[in-house]
């Protein structure tokens, strides 16, 4: 059954640093309250470790990864299940064949309780390099019938990304993050423009809490095809919620054809300057 509207919950939570199990017991409690109240929930990017890369050894990353579907996935599809709640967040996922290889992952469990698949953060922040392997590919997932996409974080810099998730067809985009105090001005303006630039729901869950000398300033925030704030966030822990009615897409590009006015033609000198670089 495809819904025409769906409340959205975005979680902005502090995380006990590499205390996994204290972490995904606090998200279980979300689950268990907010669960019923939301058809879809989204948590912060790398929630059950944290994300200080100074302050947390390399070496402990590997200790702290899992495999997706793992652990975690199982234990967040039994709540999902239970609730009927669809759930997005990111992990560090520890690669299946090549167990040295890490990746940031957002992993999608359905409304039913079924992991749906995973998206691999393609764009890394410089200092993420020496962590994590660049994901390659920009997948498109179904919850409640509806096509959606994931980006993380510093992805939401990259507008392309965007554009092709929504000429795959998503409707709604979820975006994991972990944005410090002073830098509220690009979760604002990224999450609002990337939103009305394709005419799609936007959806940032940031986290909250301080790790060593990082505060994460929070600002969760659901953003509407044209680049309005459904709702959003302040600095403490807290899930924000919104309704969200999926006919204002149509709505937006009929009144805008943006997407029915693209000249591809016209653009290929972007792949073509960046392959002569």
């Amino acid at each position: 059954m495809v819904l025409e509207k769906l409340t959205i919950g975005t979680v902005q939570i502090d995380c006990n640093m590499e205390n996994k199990e204290d972490n995904i017991q606090k998200v279980e409690k979300i689950l268990d309250h907010y669960g019923p109240k939301t058809d879809i929930l989204c948590f912060p990017e790398l929630f059950t470790t944290g994300y200080h890369l100074e302050q947390i050894d390399q070496n402990k990353f590997y200790e702290l990864a899992e495999e997706i579907p793992g652990p975690t996935v199982t234990r967040l599809s039994q709540k999902a299940k239970e609730y009927h709640t669809a759930i997005v967040g990111s992990i560090v996922e520890k690669d299946r064949d090549l167990q040295a290889v890490l990746y940031d992952t957002a992993f999608v469990i359905n409304e039913k309780g079924e992991y749906v698949g995973k998206y691999r953060k393609a764009h890394l922040y410089p200092t993420e390099h020496q962590y994590f392997r660049s994901g390659s590919s920009f997948p498109i997932f179904k919850v409640f019938g509806i096509p959606v996409g994931v980006a993380i974080c510093y992805d939401h810099a990259f507008l392309e990304q965007f554009r092709i998730l929504a000429l795959k067809g998503a409707q709604i985009i979820f975006i994991p993050s972990v944005i410090p105090k002073n830098y509220e001005y690009l979760l604002d303006l990224r999450t609002r423009a990337r939103a009305q630039d394709n005419q799609v729901f936007t959806v940032a869950s940031n986290r909250v809490g301080q790790e060593g000398g990082i505060i994460y300033c929070g600002r969760s925030k659901i953003v509407n095809p044209k680049g309005e704030i459904v709702s959003e966030g302040n600095d403490q822990e807290s899930v924000v919620t919104g309704l969200i009615a999926l006919g204002e897409i149509d709505s937006e590009r009929k009144q805008e054809p943006v997407f029915r006015n693209r000249r591809p033609e016209l653009y290929q000198l972007l792949s073509q300057t960046e392959a002569n670089s």
